[in-house]
């Protein structure tokens, strides 16, 4: 049977139909509400939502962005001398490069393409890298990253190398698995080895002038740019972000998902001196963008709190596990997060570019960690 294409560029152009078709509404990163609060927030993005058709029915969906980037933010993490790296951003037009991100380029894991139940895995994931071809063909833009996979989708996802994709490691998210007897903060710190409970302590009391709070959609607006300048923060310490998000998306997330979207802020002397934000999807806990006030966060233990409070929301939302996401590994594993490892897919839109780009993309090295065993 011949899968066809369709390709939309507003969401509130898919067929309510379409959606139904697939099923994939238990999982919100697939729906249109969750979509429609990016795409209405973040107009300097290029959003382009594939759908694969069988008998004129939805069988798989991938999600894209267009996004401009540095070049500079690209090779910065991988091992080359200056020398080189100077020419590899030179074959990049030396400052801008536009990409095309297949999978969401806000969100840390699985979230870019769905398959629906019963359909033969790899070939309408073949008919995905087709029409990813056919829409980057069309499109002025030099690069296309197809991101995150977990170990077990690589079966289906190494058929990328077919369509000429190089594969390569990126961190890997810091997943926490929640016991069903952890009721409270405090049983889960009792489970912790003597050292890593002093830890966790220590970060609660250094942090205990902070005055926290659940953000309403009135507060996220109110706060809106505090918190997209200390979001800022957070992307300036990072060693890549591709896009940054118009923090409007969390008051389009809260208006929707009121119950099971959290921001909260922590406050000094009345001033907003950091935040989290989270989505409870279905039985999991994602931790989703921070933001800090680093000239405070050492006194005021900032960023320790709030892996901490991750895990009391966890807790407290019944979860079941809580993805803390990239970044950081190394203290996260000390709250008992466990490494899961994430492959992406990357090409240049050219044959010549791209045979030269491949030997660069195969020596990126993701930052190593001590994974940590902090559980008694």
């Amino acid at each position: 049977m011949t899968l066809k294409s369709k390709v939309f560029q507003r969401i509130d152009e898919v067929p309510n139909e379409v959606w139904q078709d697939l099923n994939c509404s238990n999982n919100i990163y697939y729906t249109p509400e969750f979509l429609r609060a990016f795409e209405l927030a973040n107009d300097d993005i290029e959003f382009n939502y594939i759908f694969i058709l069988k008998n004129d029915k939805a069988v798989a969906f991938a999600n894209t962005q267009i996004v401009t980037i540095g070049v500079e933010t690209i090779t910065q993490n991988i091992k080359m001398s200056q020398k080189l790296r100077g020419i590899v951003n030179n074959m990049f037009c030396k400052n801008r490069i536009r990409v095309l991100f297949c999978g969401n380029v806000f969100l840390s894991g699985e979230y870019g393409t769905f398959l629906k139940k019963g359909e033969p895995k790899v070939s309408t994931f073949k008919a995905i890298g087709q029409a990813v071809e056919k829409l980057y063909r069309c499109k002025p833009l030099q690069s296309i990253f197809i991101k995150d996979f977990e170990d077990n989708s690589l079966y289906i996802t190494d058929h990328l190398k077919a369509f000429d994709y190089a594969s390569m490691h990126v961190e890997p998210n810091m997943i926490i698995h929640l016991k069903s007897e952890w009721n409270s903060f405090e049983i889960y710190t009792n489970a912790l080895k003597s050292k890593y409970r002093v830890k966790v302590n220590r970060a609660d009391a250094k942090s205990k002038v902070l005055h926290a709070k659940f953000f309403t959609k009135a507060d996220i607006s109110f706060y809106r740019d505090e918190l997209q300048s200390l979001y800022q923060n957070t992307i300036d310490n990072a060693d890549f972000n591709a896009q940054i998000l118009n923090l409007d998306t969390y008051v389009n997330l809260k208006d929707t998902y009121n119950d099971v979207f959290y921001v909260k802020g922590y406050f000094f002397n009345n001033k907003l001196v950091g935040f989290l934000s989270a989505m409870k999807n279905h039985t999991n806990l994602d931790a989703h963008f921070i933001g800090i006030d680093y000239s405070n966060n050492k006194e005021f233990a900032i960023y320790p709190r709030i892996l901490n409070d991750y895990v009391r929301l966890g807790i407290s939302t019944k979860s079941s596990q809580i993805n803390l996401g990239r970044t950081a590994s190394d203290i996260k594993s000390t709250l008992g997060a466990q490494p899961r490892t994430l492959t992406c897919y990357c090409k240049h839109k050219y044959y010549l570019p791209n045979q030269i780009l491949k030997p660069f993309i195969k020596n990126v090295k993701i930052k190593s960690f001590k994974q940590h065993q902090p559980f008694k």
